[in-house]
């Protein structure tokens, strides 16, 4: 249940002009559910509890992480009082492809030695690699608009008054994403359409020419907002082309000093007249600068055959300036490519390079960065690098695993903090909404039922009971049941059931107040259909099964190094082996199929060890909490890369894992998290 709504920006309940956006919005873009996210965002943020999980440092800038919707994060930060410089989102695209992290089976630390002994390299072809869904961008475009106006006004709420943000997105969607833009952050701060080449050429149709680029959109919330202009070294191909080389190597070039929108007054300079763009004062100065060795010229100023100043007249060498003013078309920064150090092996990742020209741009030291759909870190880290504070936010635990320990390896210091929001996320949404629907006893699917229904339970004595259940993908999820969200349930989707239909029952995950929800029911409700309301809280307590593990815990002693060490000796996670015994049955079904048309094809199967070693990514050894629920303090931390190596306290190294970690004081709690993010607190 949220504690309370927190108003948006600037105070919902009397925010008129936010109001009249709402008009200007449905005037511009008339689609489904315009009114649902106006009766949202009238009623305000949800602001949950938020719970510490981990604190990295003393953290003395307030750097945050935080896993939970892009709108209680917002809600958090407003009644908190922060407010960020500068924001970054790459959110999801509209593009209608499912997005999946790769999971690579690790290598066994038992055979490791004996592997670097036979010095074996090995081959990534032959890597053992599956995907682990992370989200599906799978939208209709009503539903996404919807989505993102709700996002980007509660984004508005935090940001300062001299804020910008930069918006990235592709063709699918950016033009209609604009315009909500223009509404939320007013056209007449719209700065630049800046394209980004964000692959290589392709040819992927033969209708129509390869799409290379991406759309990034930039606001900036006044004329005071940060901006400093970013220069690109000069090309040889535009040295030769604008300017011109002197004796002395020196090279120069005349510009145009008239004024471009005639807002000066005429006067004449030197016998020239014209609407100059400089005023007299300073053009004198430029008039009397040291004479310069440029043919025709007096000081900085380039003279006619008649001896007078011409329209290109101001004299500027090319090593007195930093470079060519960059702009809008940004074909010069790399994507990340497969074999780029960079990677991260997650969906979407951005370079690094892409960030630091947007924060170097718009931001400066000491200024809060955030990302609220914050993927790898990029943002977060690249913030750290420049000597910025950062937020990073994100839905998905695969999101704040990867940009946790992607800090943590450049030294960055943050909390970690979780929206309790009334549930428990299986991971992330798509995989919530999957799992869900396997623990809802006696639920199937029924094609007589519209897609608004999660399917339906037969009862002996109501028959065919359609169920309803909050969603979790593609777009907000649904957890509030108030009157409205009833009231569409009454008047839209109950109507076209069966006309056997008896019961329904109605899942929700918190629920505005019961009484008026019982009252409205039963006054608006079909007499001939009981509805059932029931809280799905009860039903995900059980969605996070937790990992087995087996542990010796030793003090040791070895090269000068006196402390405590802990060597796994079995772990097993019963959803890793579901997932992997999923693509093996895949993988065979596959060959069969191909030896049915004559085709030879060999399966290698995943084969995991009785130990099942190679299904963990990381441990991490809290030595200062004993409970196993307390904020979590790592003293000592060991990630296996995807090639087998080791990665101690964030310092990449050149060994194998031997199945053990380190620590100097002895370690009360262990966490461990399996390949495919999962992770479990043993008390040791």
């Amino acid at each position: 249940m949220a504690i309370k709504y927190i108003p948006y920006y600037p105070n919902t309940l009397e925010g008129q002009a936010l109001l009249d956006n709402f008009v200007r919005t449905k005037r511009i873009l008339s689609y489904h559910d315009n009114g649902k996210v106006v009766e949202r965002i009238k009623r305000g943020m949800p602001l949950y509890e938020m719970e510490l999980t981990e604190k990295v440092g003393t953290n003395p800038n307030d750097n945050l992480i935080i896993r939970g919707e892009c709108v209680s994060a917002c809600a958090c930060l407003k009644d908190k009082g922060i407010t960020v410089d500068l924001v970054y989102i790459d959110p999801p695209f509209a593009s209608g492809a499912d997005y999946a992290k790769k999971v690579y089976v690790r290598r066994n630390p038992k055979v490791a030695e004996a592997i670097r002994q036979a010095e074996l390299e090995l081959d990534i072809e032959d890597q053992k690699v599956f995907e682990e869904k992370m989200y599906g961008d799978i939208w209709d475009k009503e539903r996404y608009l919807n989505w993102m106006y709700e996002n980007l006004v509660a984004i508005r709420s935090v940001m300062s008054d001299t804020a910008s943000i930069y918006v990235h997105l592709d063709d699918h969607i950016g033009h209609y994403v604009k315009i909500l833009m223009d509404e939320i952050f007013g056209e007449e701060n719209f700065r630049n359409d800046i394209s980004w080449r964000s692959t290589a050429s392709h040819n992927d149709s033969n209708k129509s020419f390869s799409s290379v680029f991406d759309h990034i959109y930039f606001y900036s919330l006044s004329n005071d907002s940060t901006f400093n202009i970013l220069y690109n070294p000069y090309s040889e191909e535009y040295i030769d082309s604008e300017w011109t080389k002197l004796p002395s190597g020196r090279y120069y070039k005349s510009e145009n000093m008239l004024d471009p929108q005639l807002k000066m007054e005429e006067y004449d300079f030197h016998g020239t007249v014209a609407r100059w763009r400089m005023t007299p004062n300073k053009f004198e100065e430029l008039w009397n600068a040291e004479q310069t060795e440029v043919p025709n010229s007096h000081g900085r100023i380039k003279l006619g055959k008649n001896g007078k100043p011409i329209k290109r007249c101001k004299i500027v060498f090319m090593d007195e300036l930093p470079g060519v003013p960059l702009n809008d078309m940004w074909n010069d920064v790399a994507y990340v490519a497969g074999r780029s150090k960079e990677k991260e092996d997650y969906s979407t990742q951005k370079p690094e390079a892409l960030l630091e020209r947007i924060i170097k741009a718009s931001s400066n030291e000491g200024m809060v960065v955030a990302d609220f759909f914050g993927g790898s870190g990029v943002a977060a880290a690249v913030a750290h690098k420049l000597n910025r504070k950062f937020i990073h936010n994100d839905i998905n635990i695969n999101s704040i695993q990867t940009a946790r320990d992607r800090l943590k390896g450049i030294r960055a210091e943050f909390e970690i903090l979780e929206v309790n929001d009334g549930i428990s996320l299986y991971r992330n949404p798509i995989q919530t909404d999957e799992k869900l629907k396997t623990l809802i006893v006696g639920l199937r699917n029924d094609d007589a039922l519209s897609d608004f229904w999660a399917g339906c339970i037969i009862d002996s004595k109501y028959g065919m009971m359609p169920v309803y259940l909050p969603k979790f993908k593609n777009g907000p999820i649904s957890r509030l049941l108030d009157i409205p969200l009833m009231n569409r349930i009454i008047r839209e989707a109950m109507p076209d059931l069966p006309d056997e239909t008896k019961r329904v029952i109605i899942y929700y995950i918190d629920i505005e107040n019961r009484e008026e929800i019982d009252k409205f029911i039963k006054e608006n409700g079909n007499p001939l259909i009981e509805i059932e309301l029931r809280d799905l809280k009860q039903v995900l307590d059980n969605v996070v099964v937790e990992d087995y593990a087996e542990w010796e815990l030793s003090e040791t002693q070895a090269n000068l190094f006196k402390g405590w060490m802990v060597e796994i000796t079995q772990f097993h996670s019963d959803r890793v082996a579901q997932k992997i015994e999923a693509i093996n049955l895949k993988g065979e079904q596959q060959v069969l199929q191909q030896l049915a048309k004559g085709k030879e094809k060999v399966f290698k199967p995943i084969i995991i060890s009785d130990e099942g070693l190679e299904t963990i990514e990381w441990i991490s050894l809290d030595c200062t909490n004993a409970e196993k629920e307390a904020t979590w303090h790592s003293d000592s931390e060991v990630k296996i890369d995807k090639l087998g190596y080791v990665i101690k306290n964030g310092v990449k190294t050149n060994e194998f894992w031997d199945a053990c970690i380190h620590c100097e004081e002895k370690p009360l709690r262990m966490k461990i998290r399996n390949i495919c993010g999962d992770e479990t607190v043993y008390v040791l």
